[in-house]
This record gives C-alpha cells, sequence and structure tokens, in this order.
C-alpha cells in the first residue's frame, strides 16, 4: 500500500441514497482475485447501456468525473454484502476518499483497509458540497482528520487511530506487525519459553 498523502481534488457527486455494494461492483465480477481492471467495471450496470456503451449521462461518463480522486456518495453507502472488490473497484477507478452522511460498517471496514479513507460529514456539510458548482475541489488532511469544502469551511471528521496510523504509514494489518518487529524480539528476549521438564 501506498501512504495516503494529503490532497485537493474535484469531487464527484452520486445523489443516491442506499447505494449498495452489487450497485458498487456486480456480483458477475467478483470471480477475479485481482484489483486490475476492476475500474472499468465500477457501478458497471449504471454506467454501460446493454451493449456495453457508455451511458453518456451517468457522471463517471462525463469529463468532470476523469481524474477525479473523490466521490461525494448519498446516505448509507456501500450497504449490502461485504465484497472487498467494492473499495477495489473505486481506487483502481482513481478515488482515495469517499464523503457520505453514513457508510455501512463492513464497507467502511473494507475501505480503510484498501487506502480508501471514506469520510462521514454531518448533513449540512453534505447539502452544501453537492450544491457547489461542477468543477468545485476539496482538500483532504488524514494526519488532521480535516476536509476543507469549497467555500474553505474546515470540517473534522472521524477516523479511529489505528487506520489512520496504517493509511498514513502504506501499511496494511501486517506490515504494522512487522513494524513492532523489534519490539516483539526484546520481549521474546526477555521472556524465553519455559522448558518443559518432560521433554
Amino acid at each position: 500500500m501506498k501512504p495516503f498523502t494529503n490532497f485537493e481534488s474535484r469531487v464527484v457527486p452520486l445523489p443516491i441514497n442506499n447505494v449498495d455494494t452489487d450497485q458498487i461492483i456486480p456480483a458477475r465480477f467478483l470471480k477475479t482475485t485481482s484489483k486490475d481492471g476492476l475500474g472499468d467495471q465500477l457501478f458497471n450496470d449504471w454506467r454501460y447501456d446493454p451493449q456495453g456503451h457508455p451511458k453518456p449521462d451517468f457522471i463517471l461518463n462525463q469529463p468532470r468525473a476523469k481524474g477525479a480522486q473523490v466521490l461525494l456518495a448519498g446516505d448509507n453507502f456501500g450497504c449490502g454484502s461485504s465484497r472487498e472488490h467494492a473499495p477495489w473497484a473505486l481506487t483502481q477507478f482513481g478515488f482515495r476518499a469517499v464523503i457520505s452522511t453514513s457508510f455501512a460498517d463492513i464497507f467502511k471496514q473494507n475501505s480503510l483497509k484498501n487506502s480508501l479513507l471514506p469520510i462521514v460529514v454531518p448533513p449540512d456539510v453534505h447539502a452544501e458540497l453537492f450544491a457547489a458548482p461542477a468543477g468545485a475541489t476539496v482538500k483532504i488532511d488524514l494526519p488532521n482528520q480535516t476536509l476543507t469544502t469549497p467555500t474553505g469551511r474546515v470540517v473534522e471528521f472521524p477516523v479511529d487511530e489505528f487506520s489512520k496510523h496504517c493509511l498514513v504509514k502504506g501499511v496494511d494489518e501486517l506490515g504494522y506487525i512487522l513494524e513492532q518487529s523489534p519490539e516483539i524480539a526484546a520481549y521474546e528476549a526477555a521472556h524465553p519459553a519455559p522448558i518443559n521438564a518432560l521433554a
């Protein structure tokens, strides 16, 4: 995982509540264990017509979505089944953060483990962001847990310390344990295993 750095980006608005993981990445694309190419299947059934042609009215097919790193979602984003492919598809498209008023718990945890930052904001901030003009940008500062809106309003967002540490350092749970190797070795040296008298 790459360390999560502060950034500024345009916002892609998706004003739909209760978007479930099957809408984010349909079940027929879950056979792969690789992340490669999943960005092309992100929101597949909304994004393409039955012949596989991009629908010009869907937001991800519009020029404003190209290069944007923040998805502005409706309430209760990521509900449904617990597929890790959902944050994979979002990050493969290029998103680094999703903003909503609420996330499904399993989706939120899967996102934090895959370098996708779920940002929970109050309803008034959520409404302000949806009302911002096309091309408006936000700034995200993970170490300080702040989101700066297009109007310059600075909003704090919650994230647990362990997830923040892993994101900022660019390590997963195993990587975190490996970081503690010197302390683990010192503890083991100071606490040798007892000799089994029956051995």
